[in-house]
């Protein structure tokens, strides 16, 4: 199946343009703050220490390469399936189908490990209530919100998003004067507890994985393309201003926290409270804790918001293009593809379920979302290398650098089932994409 330039984006064209310029940048921001960094953080901290902030300065360089590509590509093609159908433009239909139903499920997985954490964080109120409560209440919610229509997404997104924001710059800035007046040897927590780098720079490296992780939902604003206003103009501005707050805000948050507190009192392989609630706690702050425990819920609501909205839109994007159902590729009066939101709404009974059977279910929602994420910014590298028509390039070495963190995960116990599980989904969908194709070639017409 081919298609020119006009027929990839008018594929998609029955979405209705609603989204702002300012819209675009909160759901950027919203998309990629959620709880990969509130609650993720503590993994990256117990695999690097205080070396967390070269982890996520390596991170974020490797983001910032992958959002450049990415804005470039949407700007030329702004479109719903965005790097899906970019794929499948430069680098072939194979690319497309794999990194669009790869993105698909890895988010849809991502939300119910959001679920999941909001499980985690309503026991800070409730201790004794399950779980399962929850996750299915807030899941309910979130269906509601973009089922409505792709305003009332926007709108919600926006509010949580800004929410988000004003709360880390007010850990930013409380964390700040508490270490100017306060706390004097913040400097030793620092260097104390092992130095530095107490597990070296393989620390900072795996550290580096997990950090990744708090930055993806990064490229979900490319996904808006298909119902912004204006889209060729707002993109390129909303993705730039997007990566340069969120590059601050993760370095300077990560900052105060090990600065504050030492490293390993709030760092650790299992993850049972966010160490944005856990540093506050220590400082005995009057109702400080309660009060970031519950922004940190509305964060992940936000996340789950803005993933839903995004599996939707990559599942409608498959359909459009002939590789799923037709009827999730169609939309109701006001807009929206809702049998696509509800097939992406899957995730959310994996996290029940999961929650039922495995005490450490959001680490393995989250080491399995990392490898969908991870895959998708290779190939976003890969179709911005071909649709450049240069040979190696800034997006062949961001491409090497995400390859090498997937053979490091490899290596790690801990993670390695996330990348043996990727591999075995990339197979299985290999396996599709051929019996898809040779049914097309016996019956042309259908």
């Amino acid at each position: 199946m081919s298609f020119s330039r006009d027929e990839f984006e008018k594929r998609e064209d029955i979405l209705k343009r609603e989204l702002s310029e300012r819209q675009l940048i909160m759901i950027g921001l919203g998309s990629a703050i959620g709880t990969g960094l509130f609650m993720g953080s503590s993994l990256t901290i117990h695999y690097a220490g205080p070396g967390v902030l070269f982890s996520y300065l390596l991170s974020s360089m490797i983001v910032l390469a992958m959002v450049f590509c990415l804005s470039k590509l949407s700007v030329a093609h702004p479109t719903a399936g965005s790097f899906g159908i970019h794929a499948e433009k430069y680098l072939g239909p194979w690319f497309g189908f794999v990194v669009r139903f790869t993105y698909w499920a890895a988010n849809a997985i991502t939300i119910g490990g959001e679920a999941t954490a909001i499980g985690v964080y309503m026991k800070y109120w409730f201790p004794d209530l399950p779980s399962w409560i929850w996750i299915i209440g807030c899941s309910l919610l979130i269906i509601g919100i973009n089922a409505i229509s792709v305003r009332s997404f926007g709108w919600f997104e926006y509010w949580f998003s800004t929410l988000k924001v004003v709360s880390i710059v007010g850990f930013i800035l409380l964390g700040t004067a508490l270490i100017f007046g306060h706390f004097p040897q913040s400097t030793h927590n620092l260097l104390d507890h092992g130095g530095m780098l107490p597990h070296g720079w393989s620390g900072v490296w795996m550290g580096s994985a997990m950090a990744m992780f708090s930055f993806m939902g990064a490229e979900i604003i490319a996904i808006t393309a298909g119902e912004a206003k204006k889209p060729k103009q707002a993109l390129s501005k909303a993705m730039k201003w997007m990566m340069i707050r969120l590059v601050v805000f993760y370095l300077l948050s990560m900052l105060v926290m090990v600065c504050i507190v030492p490293w390993n009192q709030i760092g650790g392989d299992r993850i049972e409270e966010s160490p944005f609630v856990k540093v506050l706690q220590l400082l005995n702050i009057p109702y400080a804790a309660g009060v970031m425990n519950f922004i940190i819920l509305t964060a992940a609501l936000s996340t789950m918001n803005a993933n839903l909205y995004a599996c939707t839109r990559m599942i409608f994007s498959l359909s459009r293009s002939g590789y799923a159902p037709a009827v999730l590729g169609k939309v109701n009066r006001q807009g929206v593809p809702l049998v696509a939101l509800l097939a992406s709404s899957f995730g959310l009974g994996i996290a029940i379920l999961l929650n039922l059977s495995d005490p450490k279910a959001y680490n393995t929602l989250f080491g399995i979302s990392i490898f969908g994420g991870i895959f998708t910014w290779i190939i976003i590298f890969l179709t911005y290398s071909r649709y450049q028509k240069k040979g190696f390039s800034l997006a062949w070495i961001g491409a090497v650098v995400l390859v090498l963190v997937l053979f490091s995960m490899l290596l790690d116990p801990a993670w390695s089932f996330a990348v043996y599980t990727g591999i075995g989904w990339l197979v299985l969908l290999t396996f599709a994409y051929s019996v898809y194709k040779g049914f097309h070639r016996r019956n042309p017409s259908i």
